[in-house]
């Protein structure tokens, strides 16, 4: 065994007490190096502890050429004498030091800083005022900090690992365990949408033919409106109404006719949807009522070939929202109501396929209430009037025969729309409450089952523990509990591939239609 020797002549085996009781007690303090040089450079490397802040002073037998620390952030050393070596602890943590000596033998030392104690117990003291009444300790062993105990909740035990941080011993080994909490609140949301559209329309316009008058078959119009087809033969003249709510006058006499087209609709269209949505605190909830319709989408596909794919979309009433409770008592929403209808008038005509437009109406907010109060966070009231004249150069211009010589049509439409939205924390439906009912009102076929199959009560299979199997849980198993699960991967959208050949003359190609919308 080698030995050191302190300047006061005892002489003790070295030891890591020692050490540090040293340079705590007079602030620095000699320690030899082992006498035999040969049998140091066989050894192996010992443990060298240094408190921050402090110094100590390592001897030699033999005079000392260099010196080198691994870390300098950690340590500083620096030889004093020919056989004397200061080394100085700056910051807590774990490094090497290095004596080389004539004739080619080295010390080698594991130095380790360890934390003044001074400031281990001034962490201490602000883990206690940070987190009080909370059985948290930090201990300190060869170096690392250990924060054991338990705490109340994942944000306590969180802080105490970063004021532990402070210690500058590297990453703390948490060891905490954390109590279990209890569910989390639930909350409903009442969405209420409400769409008024009215629309008005009136059209006027008219077109004369000839039969032969004047030795002359023909028509004049204004071509806003259908006009009647005329068809000769060799002996007759055919006459066929495209549109049989025109006002039809004809002269036999004078071989002269006319269509009057004079109309006037009305349309009203309402929709009035509630849905309600379930949602944990902090979890994204959504909710769809309506269905999907497909719509082609070409692509290259292998070789270069074009294949077109049907993808989906959906449209109706939809409904995102993410519920979060604020330390304030008040409920906080990130809310995307949406309202959406296939629109015919503007669709798109594709490989002779007609793929609807969507009509959306969408509103994305966050909103804060309380319990039970309601927000109106959309609101829209449009209005648009179109007003189209085509009349016919010249003969337009005739007083009061000028009329027939042009057409008019006159479009009106109002589209009103409300969203009231009313969060409401909501707990499950006690054991032996009716749950809510649907009202059938006409009865099923006799004989019928009249309750659905369920699992047999806590009565028939006796009772379950309601309390949690563990009171506590280490941090970070129920951190990863707690922490949302990665999202699930998109389903990939229904695709129909339809290998478009190229169009031979003469051939004709064959098609596939696209499927009808699918509801929800």
């Amino acid at each position: 065994m080698n030995y050191m020797r302190l300047r006061s002549g005892a002489v003790v085996a070295i030891g890591g007490a020692l050490l540090l009781a040293g340079p705590q007690a007079w602030g620095q303090s000699t320690v030899p190096a082992p006498r035999p040089a040969s049998q140091m450079a066989r050894s192996s490397a010992r443990d060298l502890p240094v408190t921050a802040g402090k110094s100590l002073v390592v001897e030699s037998p033999v005079a000392i050429q260099r010196v080198a620390v691994g870390d300098r952030s950690k340590a500083e050393a620096r030889a004093v004498s020919q056989r004397e070596v200061l080394v100085n602890g700056i910051a807590p943590g774990e490094t090497s030091l290095i004596v080389w000596q004539e004739g080619g033998n080295r010390l080698l030392f594991d130095l380790r800083v360890l934390p003044s104690p001074a400031k281990l117990d001034a962490v201490r003291r602000e883990l206690q005022r940070a987190l009080p009444n909370q059985d948290i300790t930090l201990n300190l062993e060869d170096g690392s900090v250990f924060v054991q105990g338990t705490a109340k909740d994942l944000s306590s035990a969180e802080l105490a690992v970063e004021i532990a941080k402070t210690l500058g011993n590297g990453r703390p080994v948490n060891l905490l365990r954390v109590n279990v909490p209890q569910a989390e609140q639930q909350i409903l949301l009442k969405v209420k949408f409400a769409q008024v559209d009215r629309s008005y329309s009136q059209q006027l316009g008219a077109n004369i033919f000839s039969l032969g008058a004047l030795n002359t078959i023909g028509s004049i119009s204004t071509g806003q409106f259908s006009q009647p087809i005329i068809t000769t033969t060799e002996r007759n003249v055919l006459l066929s109404l495209p549109d049989m709510l025109n006002i039809f006058m004809l002269r036999p006499d004078l071989n002269i006719g006319s269509t009057v087209k004079l109309l006037q609709s009305k349309g009203l269209l309402e929709i009035l949807s509630e849905p309600n949505v379930m949602g944990v605190n902090g979890k994204e909830a959504s909710l769809l009522a309506g269905g999907e319709f497909p719509f082609p989408v070409v692509q290259m596909g292998s070789g270069g070939a074009p294949v077109i794919t049907l993808m989906w979309r959906e449209f109706g009433v939809k409904l995102n929202f993410t519920p979060t409770l604020t330390p304030l008592g008040t409920i906080r929403l990130k809310v995307k109501p949406e309202v959406s209808s296939l629109d015919f008038n503007n669709a798109a005509l594709i490989s002779g396929f007609r793929i609807p437009a969507l009509a959306t109406r969408r509103v994305q907010t966050e909103v804060e209430l309380q319990d039970n109060q309601t927000f109106a966070i959309a609101g829209l009231l449009d209005n648009h009037a179109i007003e189209t004249l085509v009349k016919m150069p010249g003969l337009a211009s005739i007083p009061l025969l000028g009329k027939l010589f042009q057409s008019r049509e006159i479009t009106k439409g109002t589209t009103e729309l409300l969203i009231l939205v009313t969060p409401e924390i909501v707990r499950p439906i006690p054991a032996g409450m009716a749950p809510p009912e649907v009202k059938m009102p006409v009865p099923f076929v006799q004989g019928s089952a009249t309750v659905a199959p369920r699992t047999p009560p806590i009565s028939v299979t006796g009772d379950v523990p309601v309390k949690t199997t563990q009171d506590t849980l280490p941090f970070e198993q129920l951190k990863a509990l707690k922490e949302p699960a990665a999202p699930p991967t998109a389903p990939m959208l229904q695709l129909l591939p339809l290998m478009v050949a190229p169009q031979t003359p003469g051939v004709e190609t064959p098609t596939v239609a696209p499927p009808a919308p699918a509801t929800k």
